[in-house]
């Protein structure tokens, strides 16, 4: 008996290429959305470390506050193409009027204001506080509202993912519930 499958969920033949969307079954934006959030979230956490360790491990305290700064710097960077796909998907899946393009919307709403706060962080500390020894209480406070937000935006993306089924599309077949052992590639029966 096999217990393990790559190819089905790795393949890209047979599935119907979709533009800035991705590939039916395989849509570009949910995985893209994994580097910002983790970025954003780490950032906070290594921006209140720097503050907590400052005055015992000076070095550390600021080794950290340079951790997040890069760290938020490449999460705006991947962000900007995260936030394409989604207009993309919010443009071309979602109808008006319905529960699920509300909490697109909020969602989308969420991410922007999430992104002013980043890339106004990431203005500050660039332009007035690069050479500090660790992480200023107003940037700390912009970092870790910034963390909860995303945290918050993220879990309203999962909801229309696990809540409403968007743009989630199947093989065709549901392969995963088959007991046989043979591999159903996209486009097959």
């Amino acid at each position: 008996m096999r217990h393990f499958t790559f190819r089905p969920p790795l393949t890209l033949s047979g599935r119907k290429y979709k533009g800035l969307r991705g590939w039916a079954g395989k849509p570009l934006h949910p995985p893209l959305t994994d580097v910002p959030i983790t970025a954003y979230l780490f950032a906070a956490v290594f921006d209140i470390l720097s503050v907590a360790l400052h005055s015992s491990h000076h070095e550390v305290g600021r080794q950290l506050y340079v951790a997040a700064s890069w760290t938020l710097l490449g999460g705006a960077g991947v962000s900007l193409l995260t936030a394409l796909t989604g207009w993309a998907d919010w443009h071309r899946s979602s109808e008006p009027g319905t529960q699920a393009r509300r909490t697109i919307n909020a969602h989308a709403i969420t991410m922007i204001l999430v992104t002013v706060l980043v890339l106004v962080d990431i203005l500050v500390r660039f332009a007035g506080y690069s050479d500090r020894g660790w992480a200023p209480a107003g940037i700390v406070v912009i970092t870790a509202v910034a963390a909860v937000l995303v945290s918050i935006g993220a879990t309203l993306g999962g909801s229309l993912v696990y809540d409403y089924g968007f743009n989630v599309e199947t093989a065709g077949d549901h392969p995963v519930w088959h007991k046989n052992e043979v591999d159903v590639l996209p486009g097959q029966k």
